[in-house]
């Protein structure tokens, strides 16, 4: 039998202090590292061999503080290459299915390793790909080291898993396995570009399962720099395709492929609602119902008691707003306010956002980077003509011209109206609604009178208990942010059109990936 590479149970990574001399060094370091990296081309990853895509086309991903710096030119997979993934993700399923699940975990010990070497080589290329700031990008990766770290040993847990059962009254043995379940299409966002996809692909990948990797055109650098661990580390050819690809390719050929027999999504509402139904349809030679594991957005709250420590609340206001630019589904677009404190918490709301600092992330006093791309930039300005015309302007509500990057100021819209489009849309970007609210009741009506229902909190003491049971969301956080969730400390993911609820970073997680088989076995008579 393998070796076990574990010892010690499961930590969360410590986040880096950069006010440390040293820490700050080493970030600078890597940032430098980080652009001598830069303007190079990246091909496809198939069955072990990387290889340019089969009509030769390609894409770039920009710096979005600077739009015209290339992070790196791309292979942009056709769907004959997305055809070519398959089968070998097929092909190498034959095998990887039965390697023992020790030397599963391995890999992802050492994979995580690996991250730990470079930590802040990673956070630095997310950086300068996606505009993180260094606490923010320092958060991604230690993520990314949790969830290798975390679903390793999970998958040791359910493969040492032998009290399931009831004994037999016919004297039977009876146990459970988990086996897994195939190829699988594994499609993660822009926005934790490391956490999510180095999360999505590794559970798959320590199950048993093969995948075909569809990174985020956003973000395909540190993709490539993940999928570069998994091969150093020594995965086996084929297990593992990395496919840049347009979003057809993903989210239709790869999703209807009648040898997919799942898809792994984290993304937007309408994308994941139509990967969903793509999903649902079973195709000629297909002998299998496509599991589908999403994680879709939302349009999160925080709801203020009029008994709430109004400075807590403001700081957990804005921590929860602008953190990443509000480019997080967990982030508090919506503040729903007690009438007898609203007009005493707004100073304290918009003085602490008006000292965010707006800028190039590579600058380590910067508070908040840009968005993530024109179209992103266009949609959020729609939002603040709409927040002009429809509320209160209390904060921000402009551009900002630096270096041609996608920057807008931390807006706040106060008197926002319940089932207004700024109170019930999900923008993804700087724009912070206020929503004054007659009482704990009418706060809980509007906090639900959503189609979301990924993250949200409470703050207050009159209606803990209360609250527990009234806000209808996958995680509650109750006198703090709303941001932040830590993989084996706050499960992830949410309910309604947050997705399916699959609790990233728990102990339920790997079940998605496995299919139990139930065995009974008689004695033969001597």
């Amino acid at each position: 039998m393998s070796e076990l590479n574990t010892s010690d149970s499961f930590r969360n990574e410590t986040f880096a202090d950069f006010t440390n001399e040293e820490a700050a060094s080493s970030f600078r370091e890597a940032l430098s590292t980080a652009r001598d990296m830069l303007g190079q081309n990246h091909q496809l990853y198939i069955g072990g061999t990387w290889k340019d895509s089969s009509d030769n086309s390609t894409f770039n991903s920009v710096n979005p503080s600077n739009p015209n710096e290339i992070i790196g030119t791309f292979s942009r997979g056709t769907k004959e290459d997305a055809e070519d993934a398959v089968v070998a993700a097929q092909n190498a399923f034959t095998s990887w299915s039965k390697t023992n699940y020790i030397d599963r975990a391995n890999l992802l010990f050492k994979v995580a390793d690996l991250m730990r070497e470079r930590r802040h080589l990673f956070s630095a290329m997310m950086t300068l790909e996606v505009g993180k700031t260094w606490p923010e990008a320092d958060g991604d990766t230690c993520e990314a080291i949790d969830f290798l770290d975390f679903y390793a040993r999970e998958m040791l847990r359910y493969a040492s898993r032998t009290d399931e059962v009831t004994p037999s009254p016919l004297g039977d043995d009876n146990r459970l396995v988990y086996l897994p379940i195939g190829v699988g299409a594994v499609i993660p966002p822009w926005n934790f570009p490391v956490a999510i996809l180095a999360g999505m692909a590794s559970v798959a990948i320590v199950t048993g399962n093969t995948v075909v990797l569809k990174p985020s055109s956003d973000s395909p650098m540190v993709g490539k720099m993940v999928t570069d661990l998994f091969i150093e580390a020594g995965l086996p050819d084929g297990v593992l395709n990395f496919l840049p690809a347009s979003g057809p390719v993903g989210g239709e050929y790869l999703v209807t492929h009648p040898a997919i027999r799942f898809v792994s999504f984290t993304g937007s509402m309408a994308v994941g609602k139509g990967i969903n139904e793509k999903a649902s349809h079973v195709a000629k030679d297909q002998i299998w119902l496509k599991r589908v594991i999403a994680e879709m957005g939302g349009k999160d709250a925080l709801l203020i008691d009029k008994d709430a420590n109004l400075d807590l609340a403001a700081e957990s206001i804005v921590l929860s707003a602008f953190g990443f630019q509000g480019q997080k589904c967990s982030a508090c677009s919506r503040a729903l306010i007690h009438k007898d404190v609203y007009d005493d918490l707004i100073p304290k709301v918009v003085s602490l956002a008006s000292q965010i600092n707006v800028g190039n992330p590579e600058n380590q006093s910067i508070k908040m980077g840009p968005v993530i791309n024109e179209n992103s930039f266009n949609k959020c300005n729609k939002y603040l003509e709409i927040g002009k015309s429809e509320a209160e302007l209390l904060l921000g509500g402009n551009n900002l011209d630096i270096d041609g990057g996608w920057f807008l100021e931390p807006t706040i819209f106060g008197n926002v109206l319940p089932g207004s489009r700024l109170e019930q849309d999900e923008i993804f970007g700087p724009i912070l609604s206020l929503v004054k609210v007659d009482s704990y009741s009418h706060g809980v009506s509007v906090f639900n009178n959503t189609i979301y229902g990924l993250t949200g909190g409470y703050i207050g003491t009159r209606h803990l208990d209360d609250a527990i049971v009234d806000l209808h969301v996958g995680n509650l956080y109750l006198n703090r942010k709303i941001t932040g969730a830590l993989v084996d400390v706050e499960p992830f993911g949410g309910y309604n059109m947050s997705g399916t609820c699959s609790k990233a970073g728990g102990r339920d997680y790997l079940g998605l990936f496995l299919q139990m088989k139930s065995i009974s076995e008689r004695a033969l008579p001597k």
